[in-house]
């Protein structure tokens, strides 16, 4: 059962699309993070909906929502900082759902939502397993993970014009176990016709680990 919800961040309401499997609970369960809002990034972006779609056949309580000022969700773009409160209410939020396994819960990220997000999963102690779509290396900090034992995954396009692919290796290189990452050498940054590349390798990931 797919449903709209609305959640709050702060003082801020968000929304958002929660996903409920059928079957025996309880769920593994994970957020989906869009990418930049200032670039047109929103819950409605090409490589969210195909992670949704895919996770959704996988069993998995799925949230996607659109972070403040983008959407129906209020506030403005808060340069990460909100972004993060965001993501922070967005666990609170799932973890409250009936169903969910609290011990199973993973965080998504692509692109900006990736250096949204992970931060925030990583110190956070209910989420379990990370993932990272098109992290933009050299834009953001994501020196945290050298120091990040969850398991971990990280993809990335060939013709990335934010990450080069051997910027993206060398970064994979230097992460601990346990980790798994991805060159997709035909795609770039947005992933135009090779969404459902990623969306199998990010649910068949969280599927192993979770």
């Amino acid at each position: 059962m797919v449903k709209k919800v609305k959640f709050a961040s702060g003082r801020l309401s968000l929304e958002g699309i929660l996903n409920m499997p059928e079957g025996s609970v309880p769920f593994p369960a994970a957020i989906i993070c869009h990418p930049h809002p200032l670039f047109g990034g929103s819950m409605d972006n090409n490589v969210i909906n195909s992670l949704f779609a895919a996770l959704s056949r996988t069993s998995f309580v799925l949230l996607k929502f659109n972070f403040c000022g983008v959407g129906g969700s209020e506030g403005e773009f808060s340069h990460g900082i909100g972004e993060q409160e965001d993501v922070c209410a967005a666990i609170s939020f799932i973890s409250k759902v009936e169903g969910v396994d609290l011990e199973r819960m993973a965080i998504v990220g692509y692109s900006a939502g990736a250096a949204f997000s992970l931060p925030v999963g990583f110190k956070d102690d209910r989420i379990k397993a990370l993932a990272a779509i098109s992290p933009p290396l050299d834009m953001s900090d994501f020196e945290f993970l050298r120091n990040c034992l969850k398991p971990k995954l990280l993809i990335s396009g060939g013709k990335d014009d934010f990450t080069p692919s051997s910027r993206f290796v060398e970064f994979c290189h230097m992460l601990p176990e346990p980790k798994e990452y991805h060159v997709i050498e035909v795609a770039d940054h947005f992933w135009w016709g090779y969404e459902d590349v990623i969306a199998a390798k990010v649910s068949d990931f969280l599927s192993l680990v979770l």
